[in-house]
């Protein structure tokens, strides 16, 4: 049997509540990744930022302001009035399999992994999967 911590990244670039919509912006660039836990006191999972939620709160660019603007309005949203806290998490005992149901049936791109004091271990992403098929693949 294969389980989510054979799988899962377990070092993971996480921010807190405090920071800002412009902190978000600046680690998913760096970082190349499109998911970001939240977490307080050390490593207790609080709540999750994606991509597809910074779209939705970045100011446009088809808005008529220039960068300076926009990166003072972003940086006055904080990641705690804007990040998801109704979040599916996933144990690291947790079949691989059973991970990648949840993942496709509800259309997430990610499932954080966390230990049974809620501290935050890893995540798991559809990119990892595609890293695992690509794998078999090329095996085959």
């Amino acid at each position: 049997m294969i389980y989510v911590s054979d799988l899962m990244t377990s070092r993971v670039f996480t921010l807190r509540r405090t920071d800002t919509l412009q902190d978000v912006r600046s680690l998913m660039q760096l970082a190349k990744i499109r998911h970001i836990p939240v977490t307080e006191d050390g490593d207790r999972f609080v709540g999750l930022l994606t991509h597809r939620d910074l779209l939705g709160y970045a100011v446009s660019h088809l808005a008529e302001i220039n960068r300076e603007e926009q990166e003072e309005i972003e940086s006055s949203i904080l990641v705690g009035d804007i990040m998801q806290t109704d979040v599916r998490t996933v144990a690291p005992d947790t079949l691989l399999r059973e991970a990648a149901e949840i993942l496709y049936r509800n259309k997430y791109g990610c499932l954080p992994v966390l230990d049974g004091d809620n501290k935050l271990v890893g995540i798991i992403t559809e990119a990892d999967f595609l890293r695992l098929a690509i794998a078999l693949l090329h095996d085959a």
